[in-house]
C-alpha cells in the first residue's frame, strides 16, 4: 500500500511507549482524567496541582530517548519518502530523533509560555526554579501519565514560580484538553496532506484516534481519495477511513518499512 509512494504521517502516543512515556488510550492503559485548560486558569489550587505532578514526572519526560519507530521515521524522511510529520505528542522526541519536517500539533511539553506576557521560555530552567523553590519535594515511584505528571495526592505547601518578566502565570506550552489547537497548525498539517494528493499515503503510527484534533486529518485523506494505513494496538476511531489496519507495534513495523524501502 504504500510502497512507492510519497508519505505524510501521523502520530500519537502509542509510538513513544518504547520509550517509557505511557499512552492514555493504549490497551491496558489505565483510565486517566488529564486537568482542561479551563480548570488549570480557574485558581491556585489548580495550578498546585498540576505543577506539583508536572516537577515529579519531569524526569521521565526529559530522559526519555527516541526509540526505533521515531528513528524510523527519520530515516524514510531522510530518504524523501517521508515528506512530513504530523504529531499529536508533546515529547520532542521526533525531532531529537533527526526528524525536520514536523508539526508539533499540541505543542511541546519542553517549553513553558506566560499567559500574561506570552514569553516563552525552556521547561528546564522552571524546573530549576522549582526545585530551589521546594527543596526535598517528591514521590517515589509516582506513576507518570503521557503528558509528563505524576500521579500525587499531597502536593500542600508546593510552591508556585511565577513569569521572571511579568510575573504571570506560567503555563507548560501544550494544548490543554478544552484548549483549541492553533489555527496556524491546522492549516499546516492540511496542507501537508493535500499535497499528496493524487498518489500518496497518509500513515497512522500509534494513535487511537479517538480526539477529532487528529481524525480530522485521516477523514480529510479519506475524502480526497488519499490512502490510510492504520498501524496501532488495537481499534482506533479512524477504521472505518482506513485502506489497510496493522494491529502492532509501532517499534517493529516501522523499521521494517525502512527495510523494504531500502530493499
Amino acid at each position: 500500500m504504500l510502497d512507492g509512494r510519497p508519505i505524510v504521517a501521523l502520530t500519537g502516543a502509542g509510538l513513544s511507549t518504547d520509550s517509557g512515556i505511557p499512552d492514555y488510550r493504549g490497551p491496558g492503559s489505565p483510565r486517566r482524567t488529564p486537568m482542561t485548560y479551563q480548570e488549570f486558569v480557574k485558581g491556585a489550587d489548580a495550578q498546585r496541582r498540576y505543577w506539583a505532578r508536572s516537577y515529579v514526572g519531569w524526569s521521565t519526560m526529559a530522559h526519555a530517548a527516541p526509540n526505533a519507530g521515531h528513528r524510523a521515521l527519520a530515516d524514510l524522511e531522510a530518504a524523501g519518502i517521508l515528506h512530513g510529520l504530523i504529531t499529536q505528542n508533546v515529547d520532542g522526541l521526533h525531532s531529537a530523533a533527526g526528524s525536520r519536517s514536523v508539526i508539533d500539533l499540541h505543542g511541546r511539553i519542553d517549553t513553558v509560555v506566560c499567559l500574561g506576557c506570552g514569553r516563552t521560555s525552556p521547561r528546564a530552567d522552571l524546573q530549576h526554579r522549582l526545585a530551589l523553590l521546594n527543596p526535598g519535594f517528591g514521590a517515589d515511584g509516582a506513576a507518570v501519565n503521557p503528558d509528563g505528571d505524576a500521579e500525587l495526592d499531597d502536593v500542600d505547601g508546593f510552591v508556585l514560580a511565577p513569569c521572571t518578566a511579568c510575573g504571570g502565570l506560567l503555563k507548560p506550552d501544550v494544548v490543554f484538553f478544552g484548549e483549541n489547537v492553533p489555527r496556524e497548525r491546522v492549516t499546516r498539517a492540511y496542507a501537508l496532506v493535500d499535497a499528496i494528493r493524487g498518489g500518496g499515503a497518509l500513515l497512522v503510527a500509534g494513535s487511537s484516534l479517538t480526539v477529532m484534533s487528529g481524525l480530522r486529518f485521516v477523514r480529510h485523506a479519506h475524502k480526497h481519495g488519499v490512502p490510510v494505513v492504520i498501524v496501532n494496538r488495537g481499534a482506533t476511531r479512524g477504521d472505518p477511513f482506513a485502506s489497510e489496519l496493522v494491529d502492532a507495534g509501532c517499534s517493529d513495523v516501522l523499521p521494517a518499512l525502512v527495510l523494504a524501502a531500502a530493499s
